[in-house]
């Protein structure tokens, strides 16, 4: 065996050139590390193994090179490489003090078997050919996840150097198991002088096994001891898979590795979600990882995350009975299906991965996806009102339609253009864009009434007057601020009587209102600082509210949350006064139209965490800062009243 390198003649019949074919991905929207993470997943997804009970396991896997591995990286892999650093920039990456490398593998996957020469592909099993060797090979999978084989470009463009090694393990013809390893870079043509003569070159290097008329990959013990020196993962005796290591990754962008690591563990779960998600009782269809210099890195769970579970929502209503089938009509035929969940939220926090999508301050998207339940993109609907209101939905195409989709996505797989498509297969995606726009509308236009006086307000036409309170009225309810926006509110804490104090609001006009209020508090009654002398015998209990009501998430639901304290010592007795509101008229109902339902208590949450039940609920009074907990009713906006009394003692 001889390690060396291996440098691309053009032929007389000429060839690809390594510029042609780094730029086929186009100039994408999204960056490296996303395109790097949506195009390798869709390899390991497309190479998964037949069983499909047995879940893929995908990793990310950063590290810097120790040193005792790096000799091995500064010995093998120079070896017989061209000496021109322009024409080879590996070179001088490899005499770095340190080496650092990007590793993305899978397990549960077939690994790159077939011929390693293209001339002796001629089968179906051609996995080592078409992603060492060939370019642009279509796709050998019904319903699989990519289209041209041109996303492996990006392995190449994340490197530095354009270097990649592919380390890979597969079944043999024999029915036995061989390990494959082989160097690939992928940088630029160039002409260099060689004898006195020029000779064209296209940039496609192979590092391997020289010793024949073509470079082979090192097999079996010859490459198992050489990934070995390089600190490479070995494989276990039955597992099969593929690992490609990314040397010197672009990573500049990120003050520290550890910020890149986070970046893409929440961009796996942007991207590939559906995957992570059980449905049926089943186990997820893959499993994923990230570490960097082998600390992990958790992936965010995308039915605890925010707002992530409402695409997980929309998803299972999609797949239920509730989802929605979508057609053409002319010509007729059944697109997909839609599922859409609308929900009241907390303002979302900045999130790089999210708003590299679009999704920013609200969620207005309908993920789009093939039946082999990758993302393609986030399709950006109809703003809500307010920020604190929000839709997610789910499209899945049709397995009869696949193949116009799949056609209607550029290289990287990120969009649906049905400019790119003949007639009738353009009528088909522009039709699936409008019934999508039918249904974001139907989900927009409520048709909830709410009591008010001798006559009623439509709270679909009330949902844009209320955007600018605390609370939107559209989908799950809202917390009321009877100010307008611009307006100067100010807080109240006086006493009623000992029969249920209550905290009272005043609005520039002077006018008050009960309930939970803008701009938080912590002074008495009298206007004596907070923590003062509340032991005397003639104070009666009060409530004392801090900050506005927020939104917050609990599990499936999302809860209005107002923080108060109970300043005055002793046992009270403390119980909610929610009502639904229309701000403007001063409406306050606090009993239920036919059919309506209103606001509920959960329960009162303490400084520990622990929630106690009941309404009433007998606490101590004390400088601790509780919680009231409410679910709003659907399609209103609630008011948050807190009385509280003594416990008369026996």
């Amino acid at each position: 065996m001889e390690a060396s390198w291996y440098s691309q003649p053009y032929p007389p019949e000429g060839a690809s050139a390594a510029e042609g074919i780094r730029n086929q991905l186009g100039r994408p929207e999204l960056d490296l590390l996303t395109i790097l993470v949506r195009e390798s997943a869709q390899n390991s997804w497309d190479a998964r193994l037949p069983d499909s009970s047995v879940p893929v396991d995908y990793g990310i896997d950063m590290w810097t090179v120790t040193p005792a591995h790096a000799g091995a990286w500064r010995t093998l892999l120079p070896a017989g490489a061209p000496t021109n650093p322009d024409h080879f920039p590996l070179r001088n990456t490899l005499r770095h003090p340190v080496i650092r490398v990007l590793a993305v593998s899978d397990r549960g996957t077939r690994g790159l078997g077939g011929p390693t020469r293209a001339n002796d592909a001629v089968g179906a099993d051609r996995d080592f050919v078409s992603f060492i060797r060939n370019i642009g090979e279509p796709r050998d999978r019904a319903l699989g996840g990519g289209t041209y084989g041109f996303g492996k470009g990006i392995f190449y463009l994340l490197s530095k150097s354009g270097s990649v090694l592919v380390h890979s393990r597969c079944r043999t013809s024999e029915g036995g198991y061989e390990t494959r390893l082989i160097g690939c870079t992928l940088w630029k043509s160039y002409v260099a002088t060689e004898r006195g003569e020029d000779r064209r070159y296209t940039g496609r290097h192979w590092w391997g096994d020289t010793s024949g008329d073509v470079v082979e990959p090192f097999v079996g013990t010859a490459a198992d001891a050489a990934a070995q020196r390089l600190g490479l993962r070995p494989f276990g005796p039955q597992e099969t898979g593929t690992t490609v290591v990314v040397i010197d990754p672009n990573l500049d962008e990120f003050e520290q590795p550890t910020d890149a690591a986070d970046y893409l563990a929440e961009t796996i779960a942007w991207h590939l979600w559906p995957k992570m998600i059980s449905t049926d009782g089943k186990s997820s269809a893959m499993r994923f990882s990230v570490t960097c210099d082998g600390v992990p890195c958790e992936v965010p769970d995308p039915r605890t995350t925010s707002p992530l579970h409402m695409f997980v929502k929309a998803y299972e209503v999609m797949k239920s009975g509730q989802g929605r089938g979508l057609a053409c009509l002319k010509p007729k035929k059944h697109l997909g299906r839609l599922g859409l969940d609308k929900r009241i939220m907390p303002a979302l926090e900045r999130s790089r991965a999210r708003e590299l999508l679009g999704i920013e301050d609200v969620v207005h998207h309908v993920c789009l996806m093939r039946p082999a339940e990758l993302v393609v993109t986030y399709r950006p609907g109809p703003k809500p009102p307010s920020i604190h209101q929000g839709y997610a939905g789910v499209f899945r195409a049709d397995e009869s339609m696949d193949e116009v989709y799949a056609k209607a996505e550029p290289p990287t797989h990120d969009a649906w253009n049905p400019h790119s498509l003949e007639r009738p297969e353009s009528t088909y995606v522009h039709t699936t864009f409008t019934r999508i726009g039918e249904a974001l509308n139907g989900l927009l236009s409520l048709n909830g009434n709410a009591g008010q006086g001798a006559g009623t307000v439509a709270l679909g036409a009330a949902s844009s007057y209320f955007s600018g309170l605390v609370g939107g009225a559209w989908g799950i309810g809202g917390a009321t601020d009877y100010s307008k926006p611009g307006s100067t509110a100010t807080r109240s804490t006086d006493v009623d009587d000992d029969t249920g104090g209550r905290g009272r609001r005043t609005t520039k006009k002077g006018k008050a209102s009960g309930g939970a209020a803008v701009g938080g508090g912590d002074r008495d009654d009298a206007g004596a600082p907070h923590g003062a002398d509340d032991s005397t015998p003639r104070r009666r209990p009060r409530v004392q509210y801090f900050g506005d009501p927020y939104y917050e998430d609990h599990g499936e639901s999302t809860l209005l949350v107002q923080e108060f304290r109970l300043p005055v010592p002793g046992p009270q007795r403390v119980r909610s006064d929610l009502a639904v509101t229309l701000p403007g008229t001063g409406g306050r109902e606090t009993d239920p139209p036919i059919g309506a339902t209103m606001p509920v208590l959960v329960g009162w949450q303490d400084e520990s965490g622990r929630v106690h039940d009941g309404d009433p609920c007998v606490v101590e009074g004390s400088d601790a800062l509780w919680r009231a907990l409410v679910r709003p009713a659907p399609d209103t906006m609630t008011e948050i009243g807190i009385k509280v009394e003594a416990v008369k003692e026996p």
